[in-house]
Formats: C-alpha cells, sequence, structure tokens
C-alpha cells in the first residue's frame, strides 16, 4: 500500500510536468542524465524472499543520440517468506543502453549490462552474488530537459541462477549536450537533406550516395518504377523502363529486325514477319502460301508463271506458250475439241471456229514457230497409228496455211501411241490421248 502511494504521487507529479512542458525533446549527443526511481522487485519463486518496493538512482552518459551507459543503485525492503525475519539487499549495475528514435517525443530503449546482488540478512550475514541483466524501457520527454521514465529488467544471478524481475518508475533529469543544429534527413533515406539530390524520395526505396533512388542499368527509370531491369545499356525504354517496342509486335526495337512491321502481323523472334513457305514473301502477303521450296515466285509469293497460261513455270512442261492458247494441266498447247472420224485425217467444218482461234494467236505473233504434234491410242498396229497421227497433225498444218499462216513457220510430226498421257485401258483415257498438241520452237 505504501509503495502504491508512493507510485501515485510520482505519477501526479509527472503529470503536472507533461502539461506545462513543451511537446519536443530528444537524447542529445554528450549529455548526462540522472534517473531518480521506485518500483518493485520480485524474486523467482524458489527463493525465499517476498517480493518488495525498491528505490534507486542511476546516473548516465550519452555518448551520442543512439548509444549510453548508465550506473545504477537499487535498494530493495523484503523479508524472508517463512520466518518472517528483515532482509535488505542492494542492487549495483553498469549498463548499456540503446535508443531508438532518438530525435522524437517517445524514445523506446533496450539495455543490458552486469553487475552485483548483496543481500543483508538480519542476523547480519552478507551473499554478494554477480549478475547480468538485460531489459528495456520507455523515455516520455515532458521538455528538453526531463523526461518520464519506465524500466523492467530480468535480472540472473551466477551464484545459485535465480532469475528476479525489477520494474521502475521514474524521471530522468538530462544536462548538457551537443547543442549544435542537427542536419536533417526528411525522407530518411539515409542521405542528409543538404547532400540529397532527390528530395522526397519514398519510404525504403534504395538510394545511391546521392541520395537518388537506385536505376542499376542506367535506363533512366529507377529500379522502384522500372518494369524491365537490366535493360542493355544505350537502349531507349518508355516511362515503365522497358526497351521500345514501335510497331508493337512483341520484340523489342533494339532486336528487331523488321521494324515497322504492320500491327496485328505475326512474327518470329527476330521481329520479322513470318514466311512460312520461305519464299521470300511474308505469310501477310503471300497470296500463294505453302509453295514448294526454292521455286521462285514473284511480288505476291506466287510462283512465276512467265507465258501466263495459267500453269506455274515450275510445273509447265511447255514453257514459251504464247498469250491466249489453250494448254492443258501440263502447260502444254492442246487444240482441244478437234475430233476425226475413226481412220480419217479430213477436218470437218464443224471444227473450223476452233482452228481459227489459233490462227488468230499465229497472226498475232508472226515471229512464233510451231511444231504440230500428232498422237492416237494404242488400239490398232503401231504402223496405222503412226501414219495416222501424221496425216492427222499434217491436215492441220494445211489448214494453217490455207488461212494465211506462212508454211516457214510450220511443220508437223506424228507420234502415234508413244507419247500417251493418260492409260489406254478406258475409253476416256484413250480419247484424251488422241490429241493434237502445237509446240513453239525458238
Amino acid at each position: 500500500m505504501k509503495l502504491a502511494k508512493v507510485i501515485l504521487t510520482v505519477g501526479s507529479l509527472v503529470f503536472l510536468l507533461a502539461m506545462s512542458g513543451i511537446c519536443m525533446a530528444e537524447i542529445k549527443s554528450d549529455s548526462v542524465f540522472i534517473s531518480p526511481f521506485i518500483g518493485g522487485l520480485s524474486f523467482e519463486g524458489n527463493q525465499d524472499y517476498e517480493d518488495g518496493p525498491t528505490y534507486g538512482l542511476g546516473i548516465g552518459y550519452n555518448f551520442d543520440k543512439h548509444w549510453g551507459a548508465e550506473a545504477v543503485f537499487n535498494f530493495v525492503e523484503s523479508e524472508f517468506e517463512r520466518s518472517g525475519g528483515d532482509l535488505d539487499a542492494y542492487i549495483y549495475r553498469l549498463d548499456g543502453l540503446y535508443h531508438f528514435m532518438p530525435s522524437q517525443k517517445i524514445v523506446p530503449y533496450i539495455g543490458a549490462g552486469v553487475g552485483l546482488i548483496s543481500a543483508d540478512r538480519e542476523r547480519g550475514s552478507t551473499d554478494n552474488d554477480p549478475m547480468v541483466n538485460y531489459g528495456g524501457g520507455l523515455k516520455f520527454f515532458l521538455n528538453e530537459a526531463v523526461a518520464l521514465r519506465a524500466d523492467v529488467r530480468h535480472l540472473i544471478s551466477f551464484d545459485d541462477t535465480y532469475n528476479d524481475l525489477v520494474y521502475t518508475i521514474g524521471l530522468s533529469f538530462n544536462f548538457g549536450g551537443d547543442e549544435k543544429p542537427q542536419i536533417k534527413d526528411s525522407d530518411n533515406d539515409g542521405v542528409y537533406d543538404n547532400m540529397d539530390r532527390c528530395p522526397g524520395t519514398l519510404l525504403g526505396v534504395a538510394v545511391d550516395s546521392t541520395g537518388c533512388p537506385l536505376d542499376s542499368d542506367g535506363d533512366g527509370v529507377c529500379d522502384d518504377m522500372d518494369k524491365c531491369p537490366d535493360t542493355p545499356h544505350g537502349v531507349a525504354v518508355d516511362v515503365a523502363g522497358c526497351p521500345l517496342d514501335s510497331d508493337r509486335d512483341g520484340v523489342y526495337d533494339y532486336k528487331d529486325k523488321c521494324p515497322g512491321t504492320p500491327l496485328g502481323v505475326a512474327v518470329d523472334s527476330a521481329g520479322c514477319p513470318l514466311d512460312i513457305d520461305r519464299d521470300g514473301v511474308y505469310d501477310y502477303k503471300d497470296k500463294c502460301s505453302g509453295t514448294p521450296l526454292g521455286v521462285a515466285v514473284d511480288s505476291t509469293g506466287c510462283p512465276l508463271d512467265s507465258d501466263k497460261d495459267g500453269v506455274y513455270d515450275y510445273k509447265d512442261k511447255c514453257p514459251g506458250t504464247p498469250a491466249g492458247a489453250k494448254v492443258d494441266s501440263r502447260g502444254c498447247w492442246v487444240i482441244k475439241g478437234v475430233q476425226f472420224d475413226s481412220a480419217k485425217w479430213d477436218i470437218k467444218p464443224e471444227y473450223y471456229p476452233i482452228l481459227d482461234e489459233v490462227v488468230a494467236i499465229l497472226a498475232n505473233n508472226p515471229d512464233l514457230k510451231v511444231e504440230i504434234e500428232g498422237h492416237t491410242d494404242n488400239r490398232g498396229s503401231l504402223e496405222f497409228n503412226q501414219k495416222l497421227s501424221e496425216n492427222r497433225a499434217k491436215a492441220i498444218m494445211e489448214y494453217f496455211i490455207k488461212e494465211g499462216i506462212n508454211p516457214e513457220r510450220l511443220s508437223s510430226k506424228g507420234f502415234g501411241p508413244s507419247q500417251p498421257l493418260y492409260t489406254n485401258d478406258t475409253p476416256k483415257g484413250r480419247a484424251k490421248n488422241r490429241r493434237v498438241e502445237l509446240k513453239p520452237i525458238f
């Protein structure tokens, strides 16, 4: 009860001082402090001691705003639990202190040290035990010179290895100290304001020696905002620190070998549009995808058709066909639709229009020479079919001459059944093999 009254009295005094004090204070370098206190000591349960009040005084020195040292004396009044005899204890400590947030009104700290606990029993015997302690507390500054102080320590004696707890409250009176203006670090980046070239840096952002956020890849975008760290030196980047991709094809400009690709076009890892058939024309421009490898193509990616007969050069068995000539799937000039009676070679008038189309082509190409080739199926003897093919080719040549084509531009030849295009085992195949072809001669 007596201890409670004392604590209440001190608390009331502290409250009055707080009402009259200023709100800002700090731990000062090279300052001395004196701390009277009261409190209590709780002995470990296996000791024959009652918990008791303690009074004491601490005298300390602050080397800088964080580190300090303090010599402490405690007097403890107690008694033996079983016998009821008086026990006086004296605690001597030498502690080191570390203050957190030393420039704030409320300053937490931790402490640890060594010392001695001396117990005087009623019968005159004295027990001295070395001990260590650790703990912490708070200093609540009422003004620049006075702070309310609360402290808790764990005491560990070496002799019988007892663990005791001492808790105190008191005042700390501060004297002297470095009054020089403190250099501020307003953004708490570890670089003082007078050297900080980038004030206002966000809390927690790593900075260099000038106080500016780090830019590890040197692209002009600070690491904390850089979405593409490790950009190669000298590469232009956007506001997010990523290399530019001007054509938005997913390949950065510094890697893009085909800048300016149209939006939406699929590209390879080099940023170039795909060319699946490897004909040199990008797929998005290629009107003839799937061209065989090595085939020459035009600007649209289609195989060349030099004689414009509708059959690509790489498939054309008869290159150089004149414009307007009707060709088969091989690209060869074939007179389609002219039929002869069996074993005959005279031309029926109904087929003149078909032949007249050929005459017109020859007339439009006065330098063109052609060989008229006759072919038959395999029915009949070889000798008969040979002669028949020659006569039919010759009949058509004579028609062309009659229509005004210079004979020197024409020749005829029969091949009989020797060059079939289709099987002779079916009527349809034999009909296709009975044909007349025109072969340009260059």
